[in-house]
This record gives structure tokens, C-alpha cells and sequence, in this order.
């Protein structure tokens, strides 16, 4: 502000310069020409003169340069200028910076949902809120080159692991307006046999998780927060608290973490505390649970906030039927829990403009939708017939995804209901794939099962089918059922974690957006699959529930502008 003053004076004042030494340039010029029409005696006297006239030039020169600094500190004093500040955008916005850290995230890797809340959340976030929100996550050597080519390279460090000193290399690559960092290291990730369940995956999480923080000056951004999910990237909130906890660089960062699923908790032998965590036996305690390491239990402890993937969820695990053993760990920490109900992409999973899709349709043109049923049944060698109902299920292949009481019903559903068909997209438990080729081999022209974790296939399966069951024992939030919807395949849920608190029952007072059932039994799933087959042959009935379940908006709007929220209350602003 005094810079842009003292400037504006000066070009007022400089303009009073300029016109003296024009003056005293115009009067030695002419010196000069009288002093060369006359004899040499008076060219003498005109020289000196010419001089004495030149060395006033210099004299007002020097005065005025005096005079206009006088000036520009008698202006500012007095503010009589009052120029316009100028700052940067972001200067003028101040916005709240979150490192999302994460093992997944689509459209780069996936295995399962936590891919589906890293790909939609922060982009959701960064729309509907003042935050500049980045995500952070290894690269893998299976990341597709269409978006591998375009990657820039930042720059490269070591990174301390206990003994080790490790290479680092930092990636950056912009999608949907947001900032996404790769961690770089091939031993550790040019494996191409899929993201986990390597023997050495508590050093390969380790060093992501100490790469987040030590890259950060790398890539000159300090986040005033950093997400961290999963046990993967549970270590970033305890080594904040550990080892770096003496640092002022990192001293004002708080941090979050998110457990999409208390099954996974990082489980390692005490041995591991030093040589392969870097951590030092004071830090023991953090970390230590049931005698041997637990990283999700050491991160509820050490981060600010601890959040789960729905309301239901948050409650349900400080029992010990959801918790897998952590309950006593939640309770003590339940008041820095808080539940939030994920969303899904609607860029990513629209029917209208899904390419994947055999027929593009949208609520206005549902009838549309049986063109894909047609054509997936000629795909899958099913026997073509629109009317026959079409049952759906994309799943992990898991007794605790309500499989067990799948495989005890779904052959009397068959023999009961002579024209429904069953689609299949999964993987997982031996048992269950064996028990879905089964009834492919028995059924071939009613049943097929893709045995695989495909995206693709799923969506044309959301497309195609008229009901998508989702019977699960425990279900932290679920998407399936969300992107079921979107697909106008009306979802069947049980009623735990986020199906409940994303699905209600048509029968419910003021209505509701598909079927629901409260007891783990056969006889209640039974119940509720052939109530919908009932109410599927009431064409017009069965129409208004379509559209009702593809209206219902589990977009990512609502539930990222919770989390901006949450991020500002953990801040103070």
C-alpha cells in the first residue's frame, strides 16, 4: 500500500522535473549555437557559459528529486492518494487446504468402493466449497497410460523408513479441477498383480504414508488438513503425533481419518514397531492393541477427527457384533466420531450418457431401459424375453455381503418363479463363485456370473436388471444400491450401516425408494424378494417405483458440503 502511494507521487511530481530540464536544456542548446557564430574569444565566453547554464541543470535536477521524495512522504503521511489493493486469488478467497491421501481412486485404480469415494468426494468438495482440495496416492504400475502419458514430473527425494533412506518420485496430473499427486517408487509399486495382499504391504503403506509428509515441501503445498482412509494410510496421523511431532512445519496440521470398514485394520507383530515402522518404543502404547499392532486403533487415537462412511455405521461399531474388536477403542473416542453418508459420481454413473451402455436412457425415457435387458440377455445367452424379471447383484463375494443366505434361497426362487433371471458380477470367497457357476451350469439359459471386479460389467448390469439385492450382514455404506438406483434397478437392502440409512422401505409412512428388512434370516429376505416380483407384474405400479428410485439423489452435493463443513470446524473457522 505505501509502495503503490510513494509511486502514484512520483509520477505526478516527475512531470515538474521533466519540464525544469527541458527549460535548462532548451537555454544551454541555444548557448551553444550563439557561442559558434561568433569569433573565437566570445565562443570562449559562450563555453563557459554553456557550462554554468549546464551545471544548473544539474543542481534543479538534484532539487527536484529532492523535492519529489519530500512530496511523496508528505502525501502518504497525509494518505491523500488512496490506490486500490491488489491481491491474488487466493489471497482474497482464503482457502482451507486438505491433502486427501487414499490407496485408491478412480479413474486410475480400483478395487472396490473406497475407489468410487476418492474419485467423487474431493471434486464435490472443491465444487461446493471454498477449499483447495488435493489427493495424494501411490502409482501403480497398472494406472491406464491414457492418463499415465500425461502425468508432469515435480521432482524427486529420499524418504527415511527406520534404517532405510527410499526414492521418492512425485507425479502431478489435473482431472475435473482437481490436483492429484502420484508417490513414485517401483519396487514398491510396479508389481502388476493388483494393489494388494503382498508380503511386504505394511512396508509399501509405510512408506507411502511417510512420503506424504515428507514430499510436502517438494510440491510446495502445506494443507492446514490432511484426509487419510484406511489402514493404509493410517500411519500419517500417528507419525504427526511421533515423529514429527517437534516439527514447525507440520506443527498446525491436523488430520482425519476415515475407516470405511473396521474388517481391515492393519494388523502387524510388535517386532515390526521399529525395523519396519520407524516408530520408537515410547510411541509403543499408540499403536499397541490385543498384544500385538494395530494402525487403525493407533490413528483413532492420534487424529483430530474420526469419521465413518454413514450415520448407522458410527453407531453400529461401537458394539462389538460391527466392530471386529475395536469397540472399546471407539467408545473412548466416540466423541471426536461423526458419520457421513457417502454419494456417488453422477458424472460417472449416468444413464443418459454412459457409454458403457447398450441404450442410453434417463427417467423421462425408462421404458428405454429394457433395450439394455434385451441386449445383455443376448450377451449373457440368456433367453431373450423383456418381461421376464431380471434379479441383479454386484458384490464382493463374501459370507458378511449376505451371501450364505443367498445360496440357501436362490434355487426355491428359481423353481418357484419360472421366467426370473439372475445376473451375477463379482469376486471373491471360493465358496460363493463355485456356488454362482453352479447355478450358471444348472440354469444356463436364467443365470450368469461374470466371476470379476469389473466397473464396466456392473453398470450394464445396473441397466439391464429390474431388482438389485444387497442383503449384507454388515454394510458401512454401500454404493451398489446408490448406482442400482440411478439405473432405475430397484434396490432389495437390509436394514444396517448405510443401506439403512440410504434406502427406505416403499411401505414407509410418506413412501419410501425400494425394500428393506431388518432381520439377517432367509425367510425376511425370502419375504421381501417376492414381494417386489409381486409388485413387478403391476406394470404401472412398478413405473412409478422406477422413477421414484432414479429421482432419489444420492449425488455427492449433500454429503461434500458435510465434509467442508467438518473441515472448517476442525480449523476453527
Amino acid at each position: 500500500m505505501e509502495k503503490t502511494k510513494e509511486k502514484t507521487v512520483k509520477k505526478v511530481a516527475s512531470k515538474d522535473v521533466k519540464k525544469e530540464t527541458k527549460k535548462v536544456v532548451a537555454k544551454t542548446t541555444t548557448a551553444k549555437k550563439t557561442a559558434q557564430n561568433k569569433p573565437t574569444t566570445v565562443a570562449k565566453k559562450s563555453t563557459a557559459k554553456t557550462k554554468t547554464v549546464a551545471t544548473k541543470a544539474t543542481s534543479v535536477k538534484t532539487v527536484a528529486k529532492k523535492a519529489v521524495k519530500q512530496q511523496a512522504e508528505n502525501v502518504i503521511a497525509k494518505k491523500v492518494v488512496k490506490p486500490v489493493l491488489i491481491q491474488t486469488k487466493e489471497e482474497l478467497t482464503d482457502k482451507t487446504k486438505v491433502l486427501f491421501v487414499v490407496s485408491e481412486c478412480l479413474p486410475f485404480c480400483a478395487t472396490g468402493g473406497l475407489a468410487d469415494v476418492a474419485g467423487g468426494l474431493p471434486k464435490y468438495v472443491a465444487k461446493n466449497s471454498n477449499t483447495d482440495i488435493r489427493v495424494m496416492l501411490p502409482m501403480y504400475s497398472d494406472i491406464p497410460q491414457e492418463y499415465r502419458k500425461d502425468f508432469k514430473f515435480v521432482g524427486n527425494i529420499n524418504v527415511p523408513l527406520s534404517w532405510r533412506s527410499v526414492y521418492c518420485g512425485v507425479f502431478s496430473y489435473q482431472l475435473d479441477g482437481v490436483t492429484y499427486y502420484f508417490l513414485d517408487n517401483e519396487y514398491y509399486f510396479k508389481r502388476g498383480g493388483g494393489i494388494y495382499s503382498y508380503f511386504d504391504d505394511g512396508e509399501r503403506f509405510a512408506f507411502s504414508s511417510r512420503a506424504v509428509l515428507e514430499v510436502l515441501p517438494l510440491i510446495n503445498f502445506i494443507p492446514n488438513l490432511i484426509h487419510c482412509n484406511d489402514w493404509q494410510f493410517a500411519l500419517v496421523p500417528i507419525y504427526l503425533k511421533t515423529l514429527y511431532a517437534n516439527n514447525n512445519l507440520y506443527n498446525g496440521i491436523k488430520t482425519i481419518f476415515t475407516c470405511h470398514n473396521t474388517e481391515y485394520q492393519g494388523k502387524f507383530d510388535l517386532g515390526s514397531l521399529t525395523d519396519l515402522f520407524g516408530l520408537e518404543q515410547k510411541h509403543k502404547s499408540l499403536v499397541e492393541y490385543n498384544g500385538g499392532i494395530n494402525l487403525v486403533k493407533g490413528a483413532v487415537v492420534c487424529c483430530d477427527k474420526f469419521t465413518t462412511v454413514s450415520p448407522s455405521y458410527a453407531k453400529e461399531i461401537l458394539s462389538p457384533e460391527h466392530s471386529n474388536g475395536l469397540d472399546a477403542i471407539l467408545k473412548n473416542n466416540a466423541y471426536k466420531t461423526v458419520g457421513i453418508l457417502n454419494g456417488i459420481d453422477y458424472s460417472l454413473y449416468n444413464p443418459e450418457t454412459d457409454k458403457i451402455l447398450f441404450k442410453n436412457y434417463s427417467v423421462k425415457s425408462y421404458e428405454v431401459k429394457k433395450e439394455n435387458k434385451l441386449a445383455i440377455q443376448k450377451e449373457y445367452g440368456l433367453k431373450v424375453d423383456s418381461e421376464a424379471p431380471m434379479i441383479s447383484m454386484v458384490t464382493r463375494m463374501a459370507k458378511h455381503k449376505g451371501l450364505d443366505l443367498i445360496k440357501e434361497i436362490f434355487e426355491r426362487l428359481l423353481n418357484q418363479h419360472s421366467t426370473l433371471q439372475l445376473v451375477v458380477v463379482g469376486n471373491g470367497e471360493a465358496e460363493y463363485e463355485n456356488y454362482f457357476k453352479y447355478l450358471k451350469g444348472k440354469y444356463p439359459d436364467r443365470v450368469n456370473a461374470k466371476i470379476c471386479y469389473s466397473n464396466t460389467e456392473a453398470r450394464k448390469v445396473y441397466a439391464s436388471s429390474d431388482i438389485f439385492v444387497m442383503p449384507s450382514k454388515s454394510e458401512p455404506c454401500g454404493i451398489s444400491q446408490m448406482v442400482a438406483s440411478r439405473y432405475g434397478s430397484v434396490p432389495i437392502v437390509r436394514e444396517t450401516g448405510g443401506l439403512k440409512d440410504s434406502i427406505k422401505d416403499f411401505g414407509c409412512p410418506g413412501g419410501g425408494n425400494g425394500y428393506t428388512f431388518a432381520n439377517y434370516s432367509t425367510n425376511d429376505l425370502m419375504y421381501s424378494i417376492n414381494r417386489a416380483l409381486k409388485d413387478y407384474q403391476d406394470n404401472n405400479s412398478w413405473q412409478e417405483k422406477i422413477k421414484t428410485c432414479m429421482n432419489t439423489d444420492f449425488s455427492w452435493n449433500v454429503s461434500a458440503k458435510e465434509y467442508a463443513k467438518l473441515y472448517n470446524e476442525i480449523l476453527g473457522k
